[in-house]
């Protein structure tokens, strides 16, 4: 058992070093790179983005066909992917999305963080779409962002089968939430303590 923990505990602190390592390096030779290779390093970024959300469209469309039209019909919608890692008792994840404000045409790309809580080593991957049926939560969205307390999963109920919002979860009134895992489509919301917010360097 102790071997267990002290190898666990290597672990912990040599994925620290890697990402303190890999930070500095990028602080040291990042200094070098001028405006037009930032500017296509940014281009670059938003194109993996947009990649990504077409991807995670088409599998949900795929796995829940009614979730096309609900998009279809809405004010908007918000396309994320996120990848964790939890080591013990504490853990963070981050993904990127784009939100997509239908009445005024525009694309927002946007960040979210999640913390965990709970014990054991993993990881974890899953995508979130969200679904708005009406324009001001759009705009809430994008210029306030969202964020998910423990409370969240309570809250979320399914929408009713057979409906148009079949295989959702209703966050909030006339906002709707599809989540996709490794398995499919989630029935039930694990991304409690999630915060999205509005990506500065992107837009």
């Amino acid at each position: 058992m102790t071997k267990n923990i002290s190898k666990y505990l290597f672990m912990a602190v040599a994925v620290v070093l890697v990402l303190n390592f890999s930070n500095n390096a990028m602080a040291i030779f990042g200094k070098d790179k001028t405006e037009a290779e930032k500017q296509e390093e940014i281009q670059q970024e938003k194109a993996d983005i947009t990649k990504m959300v077409n991807e995670t469209l088409g599998r949900l469309y795929k796995l829940q066909p009614e979730s096309k039209s609900a998009i279809a019909k809405s004010e908007g919608y918000a396309v994320f992917n996120n990848f964790g890692m939890k080591i013990f008792v504490a853990g963070s994840g981050s993904g990127k999305g784009i939100l997509f404000d239908k009445k005024s045409n525009k694309e927002i790309f946007m960040k979210m963080f999640e913390a965990q809580a709970g014990l054991g080593i993993g990881v974890k991957k899953f995508s979130v779409i969200f679904v708005f049926e009406k324009h001001k939560d759009v705009n809430d969205f994008a210029n306030s962002g969202w964020e998910f307390g423990g409370q969240a999963s309570a809250a979320a109920k399914m929408g009713e089968e057979g409906g148009a919002m079949q295989g959702a979860m209703s966050v909030s009134p006339g906002v709707w939430m599809y989540q996709l895992t490794g398995d499919g489509l989630a029935l039930e919301l694990t991304g409690k303590g999630t915060k999205y917010y509005k990506d500065d360097d992107l837009n």
